[in-house]
């Protein structure tokens, strides 16, 4: 999509209306955090910190509910970038709700029959006027398809999900806006040191310009149902394309009970603890499994659906509207599972380390505070359920976040996109599953994701492991040959030897060759045993047993090199090496 520099006339007020916030908080913040402390006022500038971006972050919050459209998302966004913003402005942004008044149906009804090409009476049997949900980009209504659609389909009840009118005008002139912020705040070195601006920009134009893309929603919701064909606990509304455009959506409804409807699921017969459990299991898979996950999985998008008696399982999770989809690289997930590892072994440590690895902390930066609050964390927290955490004094807790949170933003990190839709994908399971059950511990749940995960590592380093025992072996069995034939060809004269001590020292190096060969051996045949006989006691028992061979030539091998050395010597006709 191409950059908008100058909105269209009817858009000017609101991109004038951004800039002039923009501009009255980066001048108060200048003020503030650069000014007064260069005339010896910092004490005053940190006294009135707190409450400033307080009021900035709602004086924020009442643009974005008073524009609507993308400001909404802008805040939603913000919110969640606990590596760049104080706890006083994310703690307020948390309050946007995506909530906005309906857009009357004439409008809705007019783009729809212009995208579709006919009029909704044509397209649907019945139209429900009343919608069903209205968001900052778009409202959703229940319908019914007609006969022939019904027919093909094998369904007739829908959604149809429009896209707000003009709404792709409002989110070019927001992100006009914003990318010109991004510059302003580029140019000033106290931010261009701690984040790169403009990428965020980008980061966060790329995700809404998806958003408002159905068709770009409608084939991840189809890759997302291909995801997860084989998992029986979980299910996606089948896509209508016949009815379904850029800015068009109709799927199948399946509407059921709300997620987080704790006595809907008690009066179904679903305990909510399992309902808890399972989804906390089912978004892992996602995350760190597949590495393509629903990101945005907040009760409004993920219903429980029982199933027929006598089936199994005897409910599922129904996951709706995936216009927010996150992808996890393969050597992204690899670090991901190094984290899980860290956090189910409260490793501090190893938690930084793991960090680095995926790539959201620079390799140079000074990690010491940082392990010092993680294992603080742990040793703290670690292990605490929902219902444990509510009983902690607030005001510790309150001290360990503003510490923490301190140390975080002090280093040089930022969070790449999908990394941040991680984080917020684990941040609303975790909220949820602990509403639907108070005792829920996200520690015991990260545990036998944990050893899974570990028993797939050990599997992993034990195929290493035996790989280069084979490697070994059949370089042991090579070399000894291609040495021997080195020696001969220096006796019977065609390698030129300028120094007598030459063959001592090629018999030497025989010897050595050999003796760490054969060590070498030992050790990777013992350690694979080790390794297997956590999970398969009889191979490992067979390949710590093999280890013995390798282990007595090593020792003996010095042994029976020297007499062979001493016979060659005695044989060699007067030719001695002195």
């Amino acid at each position: 999509m191409a950059v908008v520099e100058t909105p269209s006339p009817d858009g000017r007020a609101r991109y004038r209306r951004i800039l002039r916030f923009a501009a009255r908080a980066i001048a108060q913040t200048w003020w503030y955090e650069l000014a007064l402390p260069r005339v010896g006022l910092r004490r005053v500038a940190e006294r009135t910190r707190a409450r400033r971006l307080q009021r900035t972050a709602q004086r924020f919050r009442g643009l974005a509910v008073d524009l609507g459209g993308l400001m909404i998302k802008v805040g939603q966004f913000l919110s969640s970038r606990l590596d760049v913003l104080p706890p006083e402005v994310t703690r307020e942004l948390e309050q946007l709700q995506d909530e906005v008044p309906p857009v009357p149906f004439p409008a809705i009804r007019a783009l729809a029959e212009t995208e579709l090409g006919v009029t909704l009476e044509r397209a649907f049997s019945w139209v429900d006027e009343r919608p069903l949900a209205a968001a900052s980009l778009g409202q959703a209504h229940r319908a019914r398809l007609a006969e022939e659609d019904a027919r093909l389909a094998g369904f007739d009840e829908v959604v149809v999900k429009v896209q707000r009118p003009g709404i792709d005008r409002i989110v070019a002139v927001d992100l006009a806006a914003l990318r010109r912020v991004a510059r302003w705040l580029d140019r000033v070195r106290i931010v261009s040191d701690r984040v790169d601006m403009p990428a965020l920009v980008e980061e966060f134009a790329t995700t809404s310009n998806a958003e408002i893309d159905y068709l770009h929603e409608a084939a991840d919701a189809e890759r997302f149902a291909m995801e997860i064909a084989d998992r029986s606990r979980v299910a996606a509304p089948e896509i209508v394309w016949e009815r379904t455009t850029g800015r068009v959506l109709t799927l199948a409804d399946v509407t059921a009970i709300k997620v987080n409807d704790v006595e809907a699921l008690r009066r179904a017969g679903i305990d909510p603890a399992e309902v808890a459990a399972e989804f906390a299991a089912v978004m892992f898979d996602q995350l760190f499994g597949d590495g393509f996950f629903h990101a945005d999985p907040h009760p409004g998008n993920i219903f429980v659906t029982p199933g027929e008696p006598g089936e199994d399982p005897a409910w599922r999770f129904t996951f709706i509207d995936f216009g927010m989809m996150g992808h996890v690289p393969e050597g992204l997930r690899r670090g991901l599972r190094r984290l899980v590892l860290a956090v189910a072994a409260r490793d501090g440590a190893g938690l930084v380390s793991a960090i680095q690895d995926v790539g959201v902390l620079l390799p140079t930066a000074d990690t010491a505070d940082l392990e010092h609050a993680l294992t603080q964390l742990f040793a703290r927290f670690g292990g605490m359920g929902f219902a444990e955490l509510q009983e902690v004094d607030p005001r510790e807790f309150r001290a360990f976040a503003d510490e923490f949170g301190e140390v975080m933003r002090s280093l040089p990190f930022q969070f790449p996109e999908d990394f941040l839709l991680i984080i917020r994908a684990m941040s609303l399971t975790s909220g949820l599953c602990s509403a639907l059950d108070p005792t829920f511990n996200i520690w015991e749940a990260v545990d036998p994701y944990a050893q899974r995960l570990l028993a797939e590592e050990t599997r992993g380093v034990v195929r290493d492991v035996v790989s280069r025992v084979v490697s070994f072996g059949g370089t042991a069995a090579r070399l000894p040959g291609k040495i021997d034939a080195l020696v001969t060809r220096a006796e019977e004269g065609r390698l030129r030897v300028e120094s007598p001590a030459v063959e001592r020292k090629l018999d030497r190096l025989d010897l050595a060759v050999r003796r760490v060969v054969s060590a070498v051996v030992f050790a990777a045949l013992l350690v694979a045993g080790a390794i297997l006989q956590a999970t398969d006691s009889v191979s490992g028992i067979v390949l710590m047993s093999l280890s013995v061979v390798p282990l007595l030539h090593a020792v003996t091998a010095g042994v029976f090199s020297r007499a062979s050395a001493r016979g060659r010597g005695t044989r060699g006709g007067g030719r001695r090496l002195r």
